[in-house]
């Protein structure tokens, strides 16, 4: 049988150029392909390790965020309780119980240099969750970490940082925006629609940040060398919707079947925190997935500066 070459010269470059474009491939196609390589790359496997590194990650990562937070608008006990209902909206009920109450214990017996030595290991620590994600990307694009351990370790230091200062950012846009648009549009004398607009477009910005993270994962984490930035990628928007739905309909089937707490008891906190960190690591990595063989799409049809499957970079022409 003859093998089809990964790389197809006779295609025009531009054609594929965007991610947009899918490498040439249509949606029902490019979804088997992702399929199929969900199941090559273990991808539920992996989701279920990144979740417990999740785990670990969590309770650092938020004690960093609510530290530098506080630093931003102050100890303000009305921000921290917006801040505590914004976290049970987003997780369901048991998780964001034991988050609240967890995060409430850290911040009020750490103290002084307690505390800055908590934000340096909390650092490091979610760190960890982020270099896990980066193993797991390497396997979507079918290539070994071969980066040296300082550039590594560095490189996953700051996307964790980038990463905490955007979810930050659509914090308080989400729990600060409307109060801000009301202040300048009294102070300004702008309309009411002025204030209206803003509670509106609050919402897509928020979501444009989270996907945002989501991008620069992508772009940073594995070890490639991309030819090009793009603010948005088909993976990032897919993973973050993905992450919304299946985020959603966790907690009505919570509501309605939450039978955990039978089951485990004073666990089923823990229990669902974990699934939903489950979910959250399957929606990262799919969106990885879907990145990975629009590029492999690319290189197969012909693009210059696409990447093959196990290609860290395209060859040189």
């Amino acid at each position: 049988m003859e093998l089809v070459p990964k790389r197809q010269p006779t295609t025009t470059e531009p054609e594929y150029a965007s991610p947009w474009k899918l490498g040439g491939l249509g949606p029902i196609t490019l979804a088997k392909r992702v399929w199929n390589e969900m199941d090559h790359d273990e991808v539920f496997n992996r989701g279920a390790a990144l979740s417990y590194y999740f785990l670990l990650a969590l309770f650092p990562m938020l004690l960093f965020m609510t530290s530098l937070l506080g630093l931003i608008v102050g100890q303000n006990p009305q921000f921290q309780n917006e801040l505590y209902g914004y976290i049970g909206r987003v997780m369901p009920g048991d998780a964001s119980s034991l988050v609240t109450k967890t995060i409430q214990e850290i911040t009020t017996q750490a103290s002084g240099l307690k505390l800055a030595i908590s934000l340096v290991v909390a650092l490091w620590t979610a760190s960890g969750g982020m270099s896990a994600l980066g193993t797991s990307l390497n396997a979507a694009y079918d290539v070994r970490e071969s980066r040296p351990w300082w550039k590594r370790q560095l490189t996953f230091l700051l996307l964790t940082i980038a990463v905490a200062l955007l979810v930050i950012a659509a914090l308080v846009i989400i729990l600060f925006g409307g109060k801000l648009a009301t202040f300048i549009g009294t102070h300004l004398h702008l309309s009411d629609a002025f204030t209206t607009t803003w509670k509106i477009v609050q919402w897509p910005i928020a979501v444009f940040f989270v996907v945002f993270c989501f991008a620069l994962i992508y772009f940073f984490a594995p070890d490639i060398k991309h030819a090009k930035w793009y603010w948005i990628t088909p993976g990032s928007v897919i993973g973050v919707l993905l992450w919304i739905v299946a985020s959603v309909g966790f907690k009505v089937y919570l509501s309605f079947f939450n039978s955990y707490a039978k089951t485990y008891g004073s666990l089923a906190g823990v229990i669902v925190l974990m699934l939903w960190f489950y979910i959250t690591g399957l929606a990262l990595l799919i969106g990885g997935e879907i990145n990975a063989e629009i590029e492999h799409a690319a290189a197969e049809h012909g693009r210059t500066d696409a990447k093959a499957e196990g290609e860290k970079e395209a060859p040189a022409a």
